[in-house]
């Protein structure tokens, strides 16, 4: 490999350069950067963190508040051209039900200016599994059709990059499998994909490199192997009712799956950093104490802990 290739390779398809997003008083996202290279890379973050924003902003829907993204080379809000070349799938629905999913790709594949639409439309759809339904109204087709039918419109110009807003949304387990091998397909063909999702377990069988966002920042990024590993070396809070909350602490407190056990009005609230050790260990020591359990409650198992767990850490 020589010298040219090399800077290519290392070249981002994305840059986001110190950018901030602020609508009059609220700041969506506040002063995030990263680079985006050829495969796949997971923007992941829960419900609010700010992934829209920082997609509309990436493909040129939303203005930046402050400082500058790139795209391809390019400036995705001043250059038209630069539509040709990516594909963008947002999260909400933008089909037409009245139309033949054949049509509506078709309809896409024209707007691109390819050359032979009839026939992309043909292979896009093919692609994605839809073939026999690509005469139908788009109307009479489930979630996890609709989902599809939509990513056939979003790849059939080639694009090299692909953008993808929450896509498998409504999909069915078997859809989710279907998805997951065309999106590692295409990434096998060179393309750049950028999907977001606040869903842990679909990045991971997607994305090598991943983007975490939480309250509008960038919380952490890279390798996902490591980034998972650090969430599952994270403290859990666990909140423990029992009848004698005072003997169940003094037997739980020496245990080596506890952290630290705090009474609070009448319940437990235990650290663990291995709660599959303490919910094994719980019952039988319930048992020898003579300490009846009346509940056991995770209380930051949400996405949101996880991540503002590696905000503050």
């Amino acid at each position: 490999m020589n010298a040219s290739e090399t800077v290519k390779e290392r070249t981002p398809i994305i840059r986001v350069d110190d950018v901030s997003k602020w609508f009059g008083s609220v700041v969506a996202v506040s002063e995030v950067s990263f680079d985006v290279y050829p495969g796949i890379t997971g923007l992941l973050g829960p419900n609010g963190a700010g992934k829209t924003t920082l997609l509309r902003m990436i493909t040129g829907l939303a203005e930046v508040s402050q400082g500058e993204i790139s795209v391809l080379g390019g400036h995705p809000r001043s250059d038209p051209d630069l539509y040709r070349r990516i594909g963008v799938m947002v999260e909400h629905e933008g089909s037409y039900d009245f139309m033949s999913g054949r049509r509506f790709v078709e309809l896409t594949a024209r707007l691109h200016e390819v050359d032979d639409a009839a026939a992309a439309a043909t292979r896009s759809i093919a692609r994605v599994n839809l073939s026999d339904a690509a005469d139908r109204p788009i109307r009479t087709y489930s979630r996890g059709m609709r989902q599809r039918i939509r990513l056939a419109a979003t790849f059939v110009h080639e694009p090299e990059l692909l953008i993808l807003d929450e896509p498998l949304n409504g999909a069915d387990p078997r859809q989710r499998v279907e998805f997951q091998e065309l999106l590692l397909a295409l990434a096998d063909e060179g393309r750049t994909i950028l999907i977001s999702s606040h869903v842990l377990e679909e990045v991971e069988l997607l994305a090598s490199r991943v983007l975490l966002v939480v309250n509008g920042k960038l919380a952490a990024e890279g390798d996902f192997h490591a980034i998972r590993q650090a969430l599952d070396d994270r403290p859990y809070q666990v909140r423990i009712s029992c009848d004698r909350p005072r003997a169940l602490a003094a037997g739980l407190i020496g245990l080596d799956s506890v952290d630290s056990v705090q009474l609070d009005d009448g319940t437990l609230i235990v650290l663990s950093s291995n709660v599959g050790a303490l919910q094994a260990a719980l019952p039988r020591s319930a048992a020898e104490l003579d300490v009846r359990l009346t509940g056991v409650e995770p209380l930051d198992d949400s996405l949101e802990s996880v991540f503002s767990y590696l905000v503050e850490s």
